[in-house]
């Protein structure tokens, strides 16, 4: 039914569980995984005359986080049993990079973690599932965040 499941993660125990749910789905339809980081290249945009040197360094911390997330997630997936590839995306939004890494790589299913902000910390923080779900054509599914305790 699925050939192409795309994952996004972030290293957060949310992004892990959407991983478990997309290896459960590409073993029972033979797919084939990718999960990817959407790291923001320019986040800095406007700041003043310290951009370039406060770039470099949110660019090495972004790359380093970006590498520790897709390793996680490669692992778990290697462990399954999955086919999987992994790949670092920039955009300067994080649900347009998922849609066009969607885009690029085929997938005809987006598995993806939700957090289950609410109030003022949605607000403030925005809801990249929600982005996703608002603008895509593909089937979605949502994984909300492991119960604490």
């Amino acid at each position: 039914m699925f050939k192409h499941i795309l994952v996004p993660v972030d290293g957060s125990p949310t992004s892990l569980a959407a991983i478990e749910k997309a290896a459960g789905l590409a073993r029972a339809f033979g797919s084939k995984i990718t999960a990817i980081y959407v790291i923001d290249p320019y986040p800095f945009t406007g700041v003043g005359a310290d951009f370039a040197y406060g770039q470099d360094q949110y660019l090495a911390a972004a790359k380093a986080e970006a590498a520790a997330a897709i390793d996680a997630a490669s692992q778990r997936l290697h462990h399954e049993g999955i086919e999987s590839e992994t790949r670092v995306v920039e955009s300067h939004t994080v649900w347009r990079g998922v849609l066009e890494a969607a885009e690029t790589i085929g997938a005809d299913l987006i598995v993806i973690g939700s957090h289950g902000r609410r109030g003022l910390e949605k607000l403030v923080l925005g809801s990249v599932a929600q982005s996703v779900l608002s603008h895509t054509k593909i089937t979605t599914l949502v994984v909300r965040a492991p119960e604490a305790g």
